[in-house]
């Protein structure tokens, strides 16, 4: 049975992965792709394609015919023990004499015993190939060419050395000769076959070691044939360019190009492209959220049944959701900047709160009831649970300001951070009762976020303020009108809306048990992005502007005469 073309690139680029000790991850920034999207390729559960191919033959310094010529050639042109298929520059062929090859018996023509005294007028002119780059006697159109495939393959299989077998040493004495004419290459390993997920990969692979290639050892007894030095075919594709940036380059494209196109249609107006652009935030950030799941696994639902839960009571109120929204002031500080001591606070901003909020664990499709009282970390919805006691009045409470005490119903997000905070030590695990779950993954809207994260950091780096409004407008309006809401006619997943809501209250949380571990005073925390602290901050957090980092506010003095 023949291997298909694509089933050799597979074997192909698992041989190379493996001799160079590069993992997936390192394939896909060359590439431009992502790990997970590399990982289907070589599973067979996607296509490589043309533009893949010239990335991939760009990335290792190979031409493509040496990378399609199958894995041993692929890791022996790499690795410098077998000569490469590249066309060599025929423009004006220098004469035989130029050009001392070793001979090769081609297996189109009959061996025939060598003439005793060859005249070099019989003799017809030996030139490399344009295809295969080994010796050829015939032309095509002009060119030297073998007159068919077969007859590539068999120069450069005659011309290749035999690995493992040990040369005849002539009778005259000479030097030992080393075991083989070149270092072996062990068969790749057939990649298995990666299981399909529920949801995406979540995080990236560490980073492969870099791995030094010692040159193979050259034989005494192996011909060797003087040509030019090969040079490295040039890096085209975008491998070119290097890894590609954080995000998606066309959707970062299409963002700030539907900005650059308000601002000229209202004629350089500010203010007038600015209320343009926030009154199509909504149509505008849904249109990039179903671009951004082109390709992606898997469809998920847009109007799934609303659970009873999750349907407000009246027009104006709300439903049983609760979504753990911090207020807390701590106790002890209070009581003693009554009693007469000083503080200096620092009022730390988190920076776009609800766009970091977007790498949440979200249910793709329909919740349906679950009362195993078991939380499965594949799927995600909400639940009904008895939270555990908290004792700790220095640290807020991960639920909030909530009193009331008895069961609730809470987001994936907030229950995930009840789960974390047991396997800290900090308290007991809740009680599950029931839930409303679906399949669920970290990674639905990442691609949108990483695109949203990468305009505003570039508008914020250009002091474009008309884009960061667009982006915050854009983020903050997803939210808050995936639920119940007339302004948003594309999707109605109040379940999302509950569960971003409360990973924003969630990563406030945790920012704040992160000040507590380094040994300084969480004073208060409030909203989603508002914290304030006694003590070097700096030592924790980076200051800036991005998602990564934090900003100061303000600074006041608690306590003292005043």
């Amino acid at each position: 049975m023949v291997m298909g073309t694509e089933e050799l690139l597979r074997l192909t680029v698992a041989a190379l992965m493996a001799h160079t000790g590069e993992r997936q991850n390192v394939v896909a920034d060359a590439l431009g792709l992502s790990q997970a999207q590399v990982s289907r390729k070589q599973s067979a559960r996607q296509h490589w394609s043309l533009e893949d191919v010239d990335g991939l033959a760009a990335h290792y310094g190979l031409h493509v015919l040496d990378l399609l010529a199958g894995p041993t050639h692929a890791v022996g042109v790499l690795h410098g023990s077998i000569p490469p298929l590249r066309p060599v520059d025929v423009a004006a062929p220098p004469p035989a004499a130029q050009l001392p090859l070793p001979a090769v018996q081609l297996p189109a023509q009959p061996p025939q015993p060598a003439p005793p005294a060859p005249t070099p007028a019989a003799a017809a002119p030996v030139v490399p190939c344009v295809l295969c780059g080994q010796p050829c006697t015939e032309e095509v159109d002009g060119f030297p060419q073998h007159l068919s495939a077969e007859e590539c393959a068999a120069a450069v299989a005659a011309a290749t050395p035999a690995p493992a077998v040990p040369q005849q040493v002539p009778a005259e004495p000479a030097a030992p000769q080393p075991a083989t004419e070149a270092e072996p290459i062990a068969p790749p390993p057939t990649p298995a076959p990666t299981s399909a997920p529920e949801a995406e990969a979540e995080a990236e692979p560490e980073p492969a070691p870099e791995v030094e290639l010692a040159p193979a050892p050259e034989s005494e007894s192996a011909p060797v044939v003087e040509s030019e030095p090969q040079l490295a075919p040039p890096r085209t594709g975008p491998a070119a360019r290097g890894p590609r940036a954080y995000a998606s380059g066309e959707l970062v494209d299409e963002i700030t190009g539907r900005v650059h196109k308000v601002l000229e249609e209202c004629s350089g107006d500010l203010e007038a492209a600015q209320a343009a652009l926030i009154k199509s935030a909504i149509p505008d950030v849904m249109k990039y959220f179903k671009e951004s799941r082109v390709g992606g696994r898997y469809e998920h639902s847009e109007f799934p049944p609303t659970a009873d839960v999750l349907r407000k009571r009246s027009q104006k109120g709300a439903d049983e959701i609760w979504e753990g929204r911090p207020k807390w002031r701590n106790p002890h500080v209070f009581k003693a900047a009554k009693a007469g001591e000083e503080f200096e606070v620092t009022a730390l901003d988190m920076n776009a709160a609800y766009l970091s909020a977007f790498k949440c664990w979200l249910p793709i499709g329909q919740l349906i009831e679950d009362t195993s009282g078991v939380h499965n970390r594949r799927k995600s919805g909400v639940h009904l649970i008895t939270p555990p006691a908290w004792e700790h009045t220095d640290l807020p409470n991960p639920l909030g300001n909530r009193m009331e005490p008895g069961e609730l119903w809470v987001t994936e997000s907030t229950l995930r951070l009840l789960l974390d905070c047991a396997q800290d030590g900090l308290t007991d695990a809740p009680t599950i009762h029931r839930s409303l779950v679906s399949g669920g993954t970290e990674v639905l809207l990442e691609k949108l976020r990483r695109a949203l994260a990468e305009v505003r950091k570039n508008a914020l780096a250009e002091g474009d303020e008309l884009t960061v409004n667009y982006v915050k407008s854009m983020y903050s309006k997803l939210v808050s009108t995936l639920g119940q809401s007339v302004a948003n006619r594309d999707m109605r997943r109040p379940d999302w809306m509950h569960i971003m809501r409360a990973k924003a209250f969630a990563n406030l949380w945790m920012k704040a048990n992160k000040i507590h571990k380094a040994g300084l005073q969480v004073v208060e925390i409030s909203g989603t992005d508002e914290l304030h602290v006694i003590g070097d901050w700096r030592t924790v957090f980076a200051e800036g502007r991005n998602l990564n980092q934090v900003k100061e506010k303000n600074i006041y003095t608690l306590g003292g005469k005043n």
